[in-house]
């Protein structure tokens, strides 16, 4: 109940996002005087609709996005003679670049805000210390560092050494260990198949208990097979002044991390299918089946309701920063292939008028229809072959 819940929770944040994205064009495009006759969420057949004024506002079957219809979006659209001073691409090369640019903005704002709304509420997250104390002790080798333990997976070697919850490991192979880490350079130097010595200080214990450890092997990496406990984690509330930081580190953070994830998706493509898909940044990246996925199992989890609350909007911002930044490319029919197109045209008159010629006007947008027509085979064949990997290769949670 818990996971549908969670699913049922991102579908409607998504669609929300994408109102707001397309409530930008609306808005700004009502301010200018541009006639705007439909606002709708979703695709296909509408469900409802009601109009107000010279708009027509409503909801269609397939809630996969959503769409604002201006008048004379482009120079190609037939529109009635009583309309056509209040076209779009009739307005003034700003206007038309504020219109375009709004649902890039109502995406970012919304995502600043309720970072900042996160930071004053709920709180900043401390990572706290991780400490050199058992946590948790895994019960197996997985095949790879993403994998969770099979049935036909042999034991691990902290569980065969009879490493337990609680034990706080004092030297590893003969290296004094202070913290984390100080255990995982240790562990970094052995190598696989090698039987160590670790030492640990267990509670109840008069003196340290020495266990023989014999590492595995796990993606070429030494393996032990334990997590460690971490101290002095929680949230911490801010004022607005270092929420509003905070946000604005935030969408830094995930921008740049966005880019990791574009530049490492080339290589990371023939991974989606195998085991090593989470293993770079660019195999972590996943469709609206994949977010609806992780968001169910954020409200499944054993996490408290504090870590999930916070991890679903983290999750809820993440998607408004993307959305905004994938509308950004200078693609067509993105928006920033609308904004490129604006510009193309204002630096043409510019150097037209240098020159004594008259301006050129609008683009011919027929010459641009094959490249429109690639960018959208390619946006939408990458999403269709993202949500085959959601489907038959689904990102998990991180533990």
């Amino acid at each position: 109940m818990a996971f549908f819940f969670g699913a049922v929770a991102f579908v409607v944040a998504l669609l929300l996002s994408v109102m707001l994205h397309e409530g930008g064009h609306l808005l700004t495009a009502k301010r200018y005087g541009m006639k705007a006759t439909q606002y709708f969420v979703g695709f296909g057949p509408t469900l409802w609709s009601t109009r107000r004024g010279e708009t027509e506002y409503g909801v269609k079957a397939v809630p996969l996005g959503g769409f604002v219809k201006i008048v004379g979006y482009t120079p190609l659209e037939e529109i009635d003679a009583a309309d056509r001073p209040r076209a779009f691409y009739r307005q003034p090369a700003g206007r038309r670049a504020v219109v375009i640019g709004a649902g890039v903005v109502a995406n970012f704002v919304f995502a600043f805000l309720l970072l900042m709304a996160m930071a004053m509420t709920i709180g900043v997250r401390e990572s706290g210390t991780v400490t050199s104390t058992v946590d948790k002790v895994t019960p197996c080798v997985p095949a790879a560092m993403t994998s969770d333990c099979g049935g036909d997976r042999p034991p691990s070697p902290a569980s065969q050494a009879g490493l337990r919850a609680g034990d706080r490991v004092v030297s590893f192979n003969g290296v004094r260990v202070g913290d984390w880490k100080d255990l995982t350079e240790a562990i970094d130097e052995a190598k696989p198949g090698q039987t160590v010595r670790v030492s640990v200080q267990r509670p109840g214990a008069a003196r340290p208990v020495t266990l023989p450890i014999t590492l595995a092997d796990v993606d070429g990496q030494p393996f032990v097979g334990m997590s460690a406990r971490v101290v002095g984690a929680g949230y911490e509330r801010t004022g607005p002044l270092n929420a509003a930081v905070f946000a604005g580190r935030g969408i830094g953070r995930t921008v740049q991390g966005i880019g990791q994830v574009a530049a490492d998706l080339p290589t990371a493509i023939p991974k989606l299918f195998s085991p090593e898909r989470e293993s770079t940044p660019g195999g972590q990246v996943g469709s609206v089946v994949g977010a609806t996925e992780v968001s169910g199992q954020i409200f499944s989890s054993d996490d408290t309701t504090r870590d999930k609350v916070a991890l679903f909007l983290s999750l809820v911002v993440s998607v408004n920063i993307f959305l905004g930044a994938l509308n950004v490319l200078p693609l067509l029919p993105l928006d920033g292939g609308h904004l490129a197109v604006v510009v193309y045209e204002r630096a043409r008159a510019g150097v037209n008028r240098i020159r004594g010629r008259p301006d050129p006007g609008t683009v011919d947008m027929t010459k641009l229809l094959p490249l429109t027509y690639l960018a959208v085979l390619l946006l939408v064949g990458f999403g269709v072959l993202l949500i085959l990997a959601d489907l038959f290769n689904p990102l998990q949670l991180p533990e």
